[in-house]
């Protein structure tokens, strides 16, 4: 009999019986609730590589989600580590604009020009 063991990097492991090279695998992303969960599942299936991404919370009480992703030939765990980079992204893209139009309302306007 082999033995089961759980691949964990930070906050993410990879449900027992599964490994990173799987087309179809579980992520469990512990300390983490539906505000993450969607946003991944979202920039999940904006990717043409992936077939299915969906997530649930397993109870209430418990601060993880499980994440589903199936994949047509690249790693999940790939296509899981490109979603985080593109929610760092857009999350910078945001900054900047914020930042843009606070100092464009925060700039002494100069009068007669």
């Amino acid at each position: 009999m082999t033995e089961k063991t759980e691949e964990q990097v930070g906050k993410l492991s990879i449900v027992e019986g599964e490994t990173p090279d799987d087309l179809c695998s579980t992520l469990v992303l512990h300390g983490e609730d539906h505000t993450l969960g969607n946003v991944v599942r979202h920039m999940l299936i904006k990717n043409p590589e992936v077939e299915f991404a969906g997530y649930s919370v397993p109870h209430p009480s418990e601060n993880k989600i499980n994440l589903r992703i199936q994949t047509y030939e690249t790693p999940c765990l790939a296509v899981m580590y490109r979603a985080l980079d593109d929610i760092t992204s857009v999350c910078d893209h945001v900054l900047e604009r914020i930042d843009a139009a606070d100092k464009m309302w925060t700039e002494p306007k100069v009068e007669g020009s």
